[in-house]
């Protein structure tokens, strides 16, 4: 099978380094893929929102099976463009994509299905949502309506915070259109987690949980970013909890957007808190996650591609997800300045260094400048590894972090990723 894996980060390498180990693939492509991707496919110079560019080489290259990474593409319609032209694409459609591109859309859906949430107003005109913010109870949760890269969600503590943001979301426009409507909602508390699952519209098999650390700083202090680590599983959510996931969200989510016209099929993935009553949806992604997807691929055991196929045939009832015994851990190395305007350009030292099958380097913001690699984004690098127990992890990831292994000029990481994990023990049952 020849394989068109589109986007250009973190997500996509660890994607096509999973689906590169299936006897069923013979060739990848990335588009536009970046310095790490190079070395396992073939990338092509096309971005992820150039629908009819991708389309035309999916089709002049013959591929067998386009995966989506980014949601962007998703919510741009490119599954529904594909389909038509009778090609094989993984993603979900334009309007089902809307479950993470659109907050109003998915708190609606919510509150229509009884999916437990947090209680919410909608705003399209600023002055209302300002006017609803004096009287409101404090903390508060602000969040854009539209896809800004998830760093269009602050939590306010008091009303100066709020006006501020919500001026930045509305009148300014930081996030252009995605901040036209708004969602303020109230805050919860407890551990957030990220619960993916693959489904066809009716069945689903459910990843490992796993844990994301949004803020750029250690005790989750500081700015929101894309995600700067993850490990899965996560420890203290056993079996019972994940029935009781499946079972109060999933499976009413799925049914939820067939009833709505809006089969869901590919990459279902809401971000959870574990409340006081019980897990809640804080938001829904369309596909997988990232910095996620990087532990979930090295802890994944089954062939990707196999489950990938079967879900393409509406036959995920006859398989089942295995994953290997232990835990896996990214930890993403980010540029001097993330999350707000960054430094590109400085060398990366010490790729090379990392000789254990159980760690791996997966390629996010690099490019490759006469035969050196650079930074070139926010989220450079993610330093990946694996073994039995958490503890185990963290140190097999982050002696590979620094002068001594991978580094660069205002490299910018978490020192505690996995470590609420060990609070709750160090295996998994």
């Amino acid at each position: 099978m020849k394989i068109l894996i589109i986007g250009s980060g973190g997500r996509e390498h660890a994607l096509g380094w999973k689906i590169k180990q299936s006897p069923l693939v013979s060739k990848i492509y990335f588009a536009p893929g970046n310095p790490g991707t190079k070395q396992i496919g073939k990338n092509v110079s096309i971005e992820v929102t150039n629908i009819q560019r991708l389309l035309k080489f999916a089709k002049g290259k013959k591929i067998d099976l386009t995966v989506v990474g980014p949601e962007t593409p998703l919510v741009l319609g490119i599954s529904d463009v594909f389909r038509k032209e009778k090609q094989k694409i993984f993603g979900p459609s334009r309007k089902a994509s809307q479950i993470e591109g659109s907050k109003t859309f998915s708190k609606q859906l919510m509150r229509k299905y009884k999916i437990p949430t947090a209680e919410y107003f909608s705003f399209n005109n600023f002055s209302e949502a300002n006017k609803y913010l004096q009287h409101a109870k404090y903390p508060q949760v602000i969040k854009a309506d539209g896809l800004s890269l998830g760093k269009g969600v602050a939590i306010c503590k008091n009303r100066k915070d709020a006006e501020k943001f919500l001026k930045q979301l509305m009148v300014d426009k930081i996030f252009g259109g995605s901040g036209e409507k708004i969602i303020i909602e109230e805050c919860l508390y407890g551990q957030e987690i990220s619960f993916m699952v693959i489904t066809d519209g009716k069945d689903f098999l459910s990843f490992l949980p796993s844990q994301d650390h949004k803020r750029l700083n250690e005790n989750n202090q500081g700015p929101n970013t894309g995600g700067m680590g993850a490990y899965t599983p996560v420890p203290f959510l056993d079996k019972k909890l994940i029935k009781q996931i499946e079972k109060e969200i999933i499976i009413p989510t799925i049914k939820a957007m067939a009833k709505e016209g809006c089969l869901y099929q590919g990459i279902l993935y809401p971000g959870l808190i574990l409340t006081k009553e019980g897990p809640k949806v804080l938001e829904y992604n369309c596909r997988f996650g990232d910095p996620e997807t990087q532990p979930l691929m090295m802890s994944l055991e089954s062939d990707l591609i196999e489950i990938i196929l079967a879900q393409q045939k509406g036959n995920l009832k006859n398989k089942k997800l295995i994953f290997k015994k232990g835990f896996s851990i990214g930890v993403v190395l980010a540029s001097a300045g993330y999350p707000e305007e960054y430094k590109k350009g400085d060398q990366i030292i010490g790729l090379g260094k990392v000789n254990d099958k159980d760690v791996q380097i997966f390629h996010a913001g690099t490019k490759e400048v006469d035969k050196k690699i650079i930074t070139n984004g926010g989220r450079v690098l993610s330093i990946t590894a694996k073994s039995i127990t958490l503890d185990e992890t963290i140190k097999k990831a982050y002696q590979y972090i620094g002068k001594k292994g991978v580094y660069f000029k205002g490299m910018q990481y978490r020192k505690d990723i996995g470590k609420n994990g060990l609070i709750f023990g160090d295996k998994y049952d």
